[in-house]
């Protein structure tokens, strides 16, 4: 009879035996698989964070911010400058433009210029009909003071155009174009189009259709999905586009800057702001936030990772035991094959197949677990650093956080981690299972092998 052939019939001499072992391999082998996906999820989003969001910073024209700001607009000669300061590798001007249907500007009397979200932006007439009711609240907070016996008026929200110089929406976050194509060069004058997935579905419209701005007509190039619904209620021209549909050439409603670096931003936000003049702009940025994020991510990576050790540990040593059991129970077996002349390799070899077949069952039962357990142990880990990391007395509640996030936004950054278990981390995960079930079957084996026969065959 072969090794092989051998270890597989050892593995199952006792089936109760088997089945025990192999249940509490595989709770041991799903957990540390489990705490493996969560890490490499981790990872990917601090990794994801550090390169994106973490470097970069707005320009808002001073004391824009708010629905009642003022100051004086950006202007490209701005944006020039910032291009200049060192560490920031990338400027994108923007110029916000507002967008109301026509019909209903008409019925309303609505008009002129206004601003919101910290943009100066300009009011125009469009064929478009809005993918958001404008609801109670909408209603509520464009009230002009209707009273007495007038009837309450209904209002429809306004669509977000933007003109950008780059292919990224208005916080500097690459637009996810689903159907169509981009705009090509975004600095240069087009009457191409890019459409909310929302408000291309309440138009009817989609790639190649038309639409007017201004009874100018533009054509969808492609539709973008921002993943919410206020975000998806949205147009993107290209930058020269929308300055010279608001008749502002050459004036930016922001600019998004791009550093080299988290650890440069600092300077470089101090370094824009000398640049730029603290009269003139305004310069913010979402680090601060971000930090908090990842070092709260930090930490949920360090224990995913030591809770993916010890799991690991624990699985090494539970074959461990069980293969110094099994060693144990066939002394007898093993001096007389030593007594034939089987060498020492060989019997290490029949052990190590034996443990590998109860670490193969194991790992497959651990790698179902950890399929449908990594995602909940992840967010638990987020969840549990997410609390400890807000302000002493206050809780977590059910969808965010009473009275505000006291995180300053980076909760959300935290709870849109996904974990999911991917073959290759699985594949790596349960690849350091058998290196330490070789281990732990190799050790007792090749200890007892190395007796003499006679000792063996003596002591029985």
């Amino acid at each position: 009879m072969s090794v092989l052939a051998r270890s597989v019939g050892n593995a199952f001499r006792n089936k109760i035996r088997t089945t025990a072992v192999v249940a509490v391999l595989a709770v041991a082998i799903g957990l540390a698989l489990a705490m493996l996906v969560a890490n490499q999820a981790v990872t990917a989003k601090v990794t994801e964070l550090n390169a994106s969001v973490g470097t970069t910073l707005t320009v808002n024209p001073a004391g824009g911010q708010g629905f009642e700001g003022g100051g004086e607009p950006l202007t490209v000669q701005q944006a020039a400058t910032a291009a200049q300061v060192p560490n920031v590798t990338e400027v994108v001007g923007t110029k916000a433009l507002r967008l109301r249907n026509a019909t209903e500007m008409a019925a309303q009397g609505a008009g002129g210029a206004g601003g919101f979200g910290g943009q100066a932006t300009t009011t125009m007439t469009t064929s478009l009909t809005p993918a958001v009711d404008a609801g109670t609240l909408g209603n509520r907070n464009q009230e002009t003071g209707t009273t007495g016996s007038q009837p309450a008026r209904t209002f429809s929200l306004p669509i977000t155009a933007t003109g950008t110089g780059a292919e990224v929406d208005s916080t500097g976050k690459a637009l996810d174009i689903t159907e169509g194509s981009g705009l090509g060069d975004y600095t240069a004058a087009s009457k191409s189009a890019l459409l909310g997935t929302t408000l291309a579905e309440k138009n009817s419209l989609k790639v190649g259709s038309t639409f007017t701005i201004n009874d100018q007509t533009f054509t969808v190039a492609g539709l973008f999905d921002a993943g919410t619904a206020f975000g998806n209620n949205a147009v993107y021209l290209t930058l020269t586009e929308a300055q010279t549909l608001a008749a502002l050439p050459g004036e930016l409603s922001t600019m998004i800057v791009t550093v080299n670096s988290m650890e440069n931003v600092d300077a470089a936000k101090t370094a824009l702001q000398t640049a730029l003049g603290t009269d003139k702009a305004d310069v913010t940025q979402g680090q601060r936030n971000l930090e908090t994020a990842v070092s709260s991510l930090d930490s949920v990576k360090n224990i995913s990772l030591i809770a993916f050790v010890a799991a690991l540990g624990t699985a090494g040593l539970i074959i461990l035991l069980i293969m110094v059991m099994l060693v144990r129970e066939r002394r007898k077996e093993i001096g007389v094959l030593k007594a034939i002349g089987a060498p020492n390799r060989t019997i290490g070899l029949q052990f190590v197949l034996e443990a590998l077949v109860l670490v193969t069952l194991g790992s497959a039962v651990g790698a179902a677990v950890a399929s449908f357990a990594s995602g909940s142990i992840a967010t638990a880990l987020i969840g549990s650093s997410t609390t400890t990391t807000a302000a002493p007395g206050v809780r977590r509640a059910t969808g965010g956080f009473p009275g505000g996030d006291p995180l300053g936004g980076a909760n959300q950054l935290l709870t849109s981690v996904t974990a999911s278990a991917s073959p290759g981390v699985i594949a790596a995960g349960i690849a350091a299972v058998f290196g330490v079930a070789i281990i732990g079957a190799l050790v007792p084996a090749l200890l007892t092998a190395r007796i003499r026969p006679i000792e063996v065959l003596r002591g029985e």
